[in-house]
């Protein structure tokens, strides 16, 4: 008995998907709720599971196919056949390992032409389950090949990565963006993280990242200048006193910004925790769909990759997001003293239509004085 399988509903707006990596062939085996093949939206990708035990009958879509909701892309026969049985029927036959040794010899001198003609004449004969079963074949990119060299290649866009070029061109096209910039001292913050780095560890289990600084120093910024929480809305302005904050996370994929929900009811090791599992999730493409969505502010820090100075872009409809940058040691006046300080460049991106320059000056200072005098900001430790 065949069983279809559907791609299943990966999200509310979502009547589209693009199919992935198929993880099983034509004449797999697979195990009731056992990946089968990964799909891609425009927001998550997902592994959609087996429906039921039995081996793949047909696949119906290649991989970079566009495939609808509730669509068929795949046929499983429900045989009752068990992986372990599979692992056995596919094992060698013990003669073929206690083979003489000469024959052996005489079979790797075989050349690839002989190989090759071998297998051409068993092809026919190939039984319905084949030992070593074909996948289905990927989507091969469209190469445009010109002189030696100066090749090109097309490939088509995944659904996550148009929909975060829409999003970027959305941005700039409805919102009018300004970034102001400060610079901040790390030297007590870097302080504070060595003298209870293990003590951070031993208790809570995870290192104590700088994210955590500045998600608290965020939070602090927001409450004071409520606006670079708010949204606009129609004709309103939608204030929040809540806290939901993104954090831009690479992933294999593309950039995502899963959401810290109430952030200002989080401690510093729930969102070193937090952050940490976004990180690793994303990296595997797992990812909720519903950790996506959302969100009151952002912080992206492209320091991790060693960006020096940028202009974040708003991901709407939110109206600022704080960018980080990397740390770098340089000659500044303390005290009128010249030293050597590990600095950070700060970037506010904001929308000029809710927020003036004003405003936009006080949240990023406030963000400097909480993290040049952390003890401000409550540590639980």
């Amino acid at each position: 008995m065949s069983v279809e399988l559907k791609v299943p509903q990966v999200g509310e707006s979502i009547t589209e998907v693009q199919i992935g990596d198929w993880l099983k062939g034509e004449g797999d085996f697979a195990d009731r709720d056992q990946p089968v093949v990964v799909i891609e939206s425009d927001k998550a990708t997902v592994e959609v599971p087996a429906p039921v035990a039995g081996t793949i009958s047909k696949l119906m879509k290649k991989k970079g196919d566009t495939a609808t909701v509730g669509e068929v892309i795949a046929l499983i026969d429900e045989n009752g056949r068990s992986s372990g049985a599979a692992a056995k029927a596919e094992a060698p036959a013990p003669a073929a390992a206690e083979a003489p040794k000469d024959e052996r010899n005489k079979s790797r001198r075989l050349k690839a032409a002989d190989v090759k003609a071998a297998l051409e004449k068993a092809a026919p004969a190939a039984p319905a389950e084949a030992e070593a079963p074909a996948a289905a074949p990927a989507a091969a990119p469209l190469a445009l090949v010109g002189e030696a060299g100066r090749e090109e290649e097309v490939v088509p866009m995944t659904p996550m990565r148009k929909r975060i070029a829409q999003r970027l061109v959305e941005a700039q096209q409805n919102a009018a963006l300004l970034t102001t910039f400060n610079e901040c001292d790390m030297t007590s913050v870097m302080a504070l993280r060595e003298e209870l780095k293990q003590t951070f560890i031993d208790r809570y289990g995870v290192k104590l990242g700088f994210m955590s600084f500045f998600v608290k120093a965020a939070i602090d910024a927001l409450k004071l200048v409520p606006q670079v929480n708010a949204e606009i809305r129609g004709n309103n302005i939608v204030y929040r006193n809540y806290y939901d904050i993104g954090i831009a996370v690479g992933a294999g994929k593309g950039l995502v910004v899963p959401i810290l929900r109430n952030a200002e009811r989080m401690s510093f090791a729930q969102i070193e925790q937090a952050i940490g599992d976004f990180g690793a999730r994303a990296k595997e493409n797992k990812i909720k769909l519903e950790e996506l969505q959302g969100g009151t502010f952002t912080i992206s820090n492209g320091g991790v990759y060693g960006s020096l100075l940028s202009t974040p872009i708003v991901n709407p409809p939110q109206s600022g997001i704080l960018g980080l940058h990397a740390i770098q040691d340089r000659v500044v006046a303390v005290n009128k003293q010249i030293q050597i300080r590990p600095m950070m460049y700060l970037a506010l991106t904001y929308d000029h239509r809710l927020i003036d320059g004003r405003e936009a000056v006080t949240f990023l200072k406030r963000i400097k004085e909480c993290i040049e005098n952390p003890s401000r900001m409550l540590l639980e430790v």
